[in-house]
């Protein structure tokens, strides 16, 4: 079995985490397009461009799926670009629906971050118009993290700094939880929790996103070999740089993928 992990860079590092965790007999090809990062302050006529780009890219490496693990490139081009691929394509939305299921009954407020065309995005509205029926949901575009995680600078005074000052609008401590409404988002969940005042929890969809590839894949009826990943960065395999890039993000994420 082998599918493709589609991101603008290495926030879908965040997704192949957990599915190496939950899927550890699969093939993955992970793609970072870090030529064009960050989508969400491209427009989307060339979003649209890219994702076209990345999955010809993959079918013609003989993917069985592909996950487009982009909140961003989701809101804009999956649903125009699933019927046209022979394979199935699973992308992402903010876990708006399972932050107000886990964490409504506190009677605090749920907090969506993601990037500023996620957060305009129709898909983000209609998805609110349908689960929001309280209105408990408030949004904050944060697109400077994804810039800051590129960088891997994961566990930085900017970074606590550019949180406090891009939240200061907040009453912060009438959250119960934040939706990582964007992959990058995932490698500062530290950083999340030094701001906020008491307990804070975390939500993304890299779970469900995982569950709806299962569901979409064929039946694999004999075991494989141990997980192989291959890395390409806009095309391009991944170098002895890119590939010190890619271990040191990985760290940063066993490091979060316990907070909840």
């Amino acid at each position: 079995m082998k599918i493709g992990i589609y991101d603008s860079g290495i926030g879908g590092l965040s997704v192949l985490h957990r599915a190496l965790k939950k899927m550890p007999e699969a093939e993955f090809i992970y793609y970072a397009d870090t030529k064009h990062v960050p989508y969400g302050e491209k427009t989307r006529e060339q979003i649209k461009e890219y994702v076209e780009e990345v999955l010809n890219f993959l079918i013609a490496k003989e993917v069985d799926a592909i996950v487009i693990a982009c909140n961003t490139a989701t809101s804009v081009a999956t649903k125009e670009f699933r019927g046209e691929f022979a394979v199935p394509i699973v992308g992402m939305e903010p876990a708006v629906k399972r932050a107000l299921k886990l964490y409504q009954d506190m009677q605090k407020r749920i907090l969506v971050t993601a990037t500023p065309v996620t957060i305009a995005g129709e898909k983000l509205h209609s998805l609110l118009e349908k689960v929001d029926t309280e209105h408990e949901v408030d949004l904050a575009p944060l697109p400077k993290l994804v810039r800051f995680a590129e960088a891997g600078r994961f566990q930085d005074p900017e970074v606590d700094e550019y949180l406090k000052n891009s939240l200061q609008s907040y009453t912060l401590n009438q959250y119960a939880a934040v939706v990582l409404g964007c992959t990058h988002f995932n490698y500062f969940k530290q950083s999340f929790r030094k701001i906020f005042p008491g307990e804070i929890h975390f939500v993304d969809g890299n779970e469900g996103t995982l569950r709806q590839l299962k569901r979409v894949l064929p039946e694999q009826t004999t075991p494989g070999e141990p997980s192989k990943v291959t890395y390409y960065f806009s095309g391009e395999p991944a170098d002895d740089e890119g590939m010190k890039k890619i271990q040191a993000c990985m760290t940063q994420l066993d490091k979060v993928y316990e907070i909840k």
